[in-house]
């Protein structure tokens, strides 16, 4: 078959941030798109002679091109939402994924949703007091809680940053590590300072744990206290109680806004039902300032291994 030109490119940096890193994106268009795809020189071509193929393939890129420039790197989640929009005519899907962003005051890097799961987790989080995202590992629900929270504190918004976590070992088995209780629970907490690491500099990360301005402990820590004025995260709720959550929620403080992460098929508590996740949607589902987000496999955004891994255990527990 001839080649048939699509996309002539002038600018290169536009044509590269379309394709990806050794044109990583370039076997997404060609399984969409169900045609060979490939380049010469800024030259796009397409082993097809059918226009109606050329034409979504060149609004494709028009609209990738909008993002680009917006400063969102297309992957595989984003081209394909692309993709979809455009059979079935509805857009909602990719504006969501245009409108929704996270941009850090003196932050490393812009932050955008990749899959239109994420983009109504972050809208929630805009829009409401207390937000559950449910899902599995991988699907940024830890990432873009740290974020958004992030942007409030650094703009003043909520005056203080609290991440706690169940620390589920905290029984006999902690006591025996050695060293103070900061490095016996700094483990369990380690994944929250990856979060920030990736999103701040070092030294601004310092100075906000210095003047208190963040502030990380686990789960136990958090009775009694009132968090007003606060952006509150609680992580791994799965390994929470039915107590515990109970607690955690009524230490909610005026001017807060919280969010609860979990992931319910990976429970380490010694009995799964006793897990305050597992019951709390049915308890709290019926309150307008709560939304509960859920992310499945097509939102895992870590290597495609872990959403083939993911894939393979929940059809594991399906039989």
């Amino acid at each position: 078959m001839g080649k048939h030109l699509a996309v002539v490119f002038q600018d290169l940096n536009i044509f590269q941030e379309l394709f990806g890193a050794n044109d990583g994106n370039l076997s997404v268009f060609e399984d969409l798109l169900g045609v060979h795809v490939y380049f010469q020189g800024n030259k796009i071509y397409l082993d097809s002679e059918d226009k109606r193929i050329h034409s979504t393939f060149k609004s494709m890129l028009d609209q990738l091109e909008e993002h680009v420039k917006l400063g969102h790197l297309p992957g595989p989640d984003l081209i394909r939402a692309v993709y979809r929009s455009l059979n079935t005519g509805d857009r909602e899907d990719v504006d969501i994924l245009k409108s929704t962003n996270i941009i850090i005051p003196n932050g490393l890097k812009k932050v955008f949703p990749r899959s239109h799961n994420q983009a109504l987790y972050l809208k929630a989080m805009e829009e409401r007091e207390l937000v559950f995202s449910i899902g599995p590992a991988g699907t940024g629900k830890t990432y873009l809680a740290v974020a958004h929270a992030l942007k409030a504190i650094i703009s003043r918004t909520k005056r203080k940053l609290i991440l706690t976590r169940p620390v589920v070992e905290a029984g006999e088995s902690l006591g025996f590590l050695p060293g103070d209780l900061a490095q016996k629970i700094n483990p369990y907490l380690r994944p929250l300072y990856d979060a920030m690491e990736s999103l701040i500099p070092i030294d601004m990360l310092r100075r906000m744990e210095e003047n208190r301005i963040i502030e990380i402990a686990p789960l136990a820590y958090m009775r009694g206290r009132t968090l007003s004025h606060c952006y509150i995260i609680l992580d791994e709720a799965q390994n929470s109680t039915r107590e515990q959550i109970k607690m955690f929620l009524t230490r909610i403080g005026e001017g807060a806004k919280t969010v609860v992460t979990g992931d319910i098929t990976q429970i380490d508590l010694p009995r799964r039902r006793e897990s305050g996740l597992l019951n709390v949607i049915s308890i709290l589902e019926s309150i307008d300032e709560i939304q509960f987000c859920f992310m499945g496999e097509q939102d895992i955004v870590r290597h495609p291994l872990v959403r083939k891994i993911v894939h393979a255990y929940e059809s594991l527990q399906k039989e």
